[in-house]
């Protein structure tokens, strides 16, 4: 829901809503000097699009409820499956909120137009597993190479 976006984002103060019950620092606030990395920024509603483009361009904000402007410097890392032209032009989202976020794109291709990275993925996991729960698995067989790299990957 938009409130829990714009709370979890931006904070609150004490008594802003039912649940607050002391005031909150949003990930903004946390992320001062930072990152924030906003996952299916695609799926975000236009009010919060507006609400988040202010953001970005003033570098000032107020906890929902708060009266006080709380100014930070983060930098966005934002990522989305939709595809964000089609959807400015269906005026699902804003193109100069876009424009902000559009500096440094990077595209990653679906695993099944990648090939054999599959199978660097599946050792990266065969060492990260191995280390997690002190197991010593060596490898997978050619067979199963050939499973992995033959599967779609829809």
């Amino acid at each position: 829901p938009v409130t829990l976006v714009e709370s979890e984002s931006k904070g609150h103060e004490k008594g802003a809503c039912t649940d607050a019950k002391s005031s909150k620092k949003g990930l903004f606030e946390l992320a001062d000097c930072g990152t924030v990395f906003l996952d299916e920024i695609g799926d975000m509603n236009m009010s919060m699009q507006a609400k988040l483009l202010r953001m970005l361009e003033e570098k000032t904000f107020k906890r929902v409820g708060g009266v006080k402007d709380i100014k930070v410097d983060v930098r966005v890392v934002s990522a989305t499956n939709q595809e964000l032209v089609k959807a400015m032009s269906e005026g699902k989202f804003r193109k100069d909120l876009y424009y902000r976020l559009q500096v440094v794109p990077i595209f990653l291709p679906h695993l099944r137009e990648r090939g054999r990275d599959i199978l660097l993925l599946a050792n990266h996991f065969i060492e990260y597993f191995n280390r997690e729960c002190l197991k010593n698995v060596r490898g997978i067989s050619k067979e199963a190479e050939q499973i992995l790299l033959s599967h779609y990957w829809p």
